[in-house]
């Protein structure tokens, strides 16, 4: 049973999209502020977090920008009252990975968290056996652990699969487009701005100076390679 974390602070929406989950499935559980949704979702055991961006104590996008830097973020899909394609740009950049515009269905909001789950189910599933080593890289997709310069790295969900389609096609260029539809896959109603988010944490955590990339070149205009020896 997946258990789902719902942090909306309209009490009579919270209870509305609590119903429909739990007879949908769902373990569910409500908090009203953004405080405590970000402890609650931090302390783990939530597989997925439906988010509003406008909360007391803590905004949204704060949310899910800390939770984005955990060891194991949990998916999350945020709602938003507001229609300007910022706010859903910002939310898809910060580490949201879907969104709805209230007014909402209360099924479509289910089917969203269904597909986000079953999305996230697949992209678990180790794609190839045997380790993957890259010049200072090295990739274990059955354990989904990375090692860069002999030390462990921690990496999220999406970041791992990044990282693991550029090291399995190596020198391969790869569109934003194309990214977005093979890592967070055909169904998914974003914007390539968070493929830029996602390339530049993921830098981060692999390159040396993440401000001169050695590994995972930007090709201007194009999209992204990767390259496997520092010069």
């Amino acid at each position: 049973m997946a258990r789902v974390l719902v942090v909306e602070d309209d009490r009579e929406i919270a209870e509305l999209v609590r119903g429909q989950l739990e007879r949908a499935g769902f373990s569910v559980r409500v908090v009203f502020d953004g405080e405590s949704g970000y402890a609650d979702a931090a302390s783990g055991g939530f597989d997925l977090v439906i988010l509003d961006l406008m909360l007391p104590r803590m905004g949204g996008l704060e949310v899910a920008e800390r939770l984005a830097r955990l060891r194991a973020p949990p998916l999350i899909l945020m709602l938003t009252a507001r229609a300007e394609e910022v706010d859903r740009v910002l939310g898809l950049e910060l580490g949201a990975d879907d969104y709805l515009t209230k007014p909402f269905s209360l099924r479509e909001l289910e089917a969203r968290a269904k597909a986000l789950l079953r999305r996230q189910a697949r992209q678990e599933r180790p794609p190839a056996d045997g380790r993957i080593a890259v010049g200072e890289i090295e990739i274990d997709p059955a354990a989904r652990r990375v090692r860069v310069r002999g030390e462990r790295v921690h990496l999220a969900p999406r970041e791992f699969d990044l990282l693991l389609l550029f090291a399995q096609n190596p020198g391969r260029v790869f569109s934003r487009a194309e990214l977005l539809e093979r890592v967070w896959g055909p169904g998914f109603a974003g914007f390539e701005h968070t493929v830029n988010a996602h390339i530049n944490r993921l830098r981060g955590k692999i390159e040396a100076d993440p401000r001169r990339p050695r590994h995972l070149e930007t090709v201007w205009g194009v999209g992204y390679r990767f390259g496997g020896e520092e010069e």
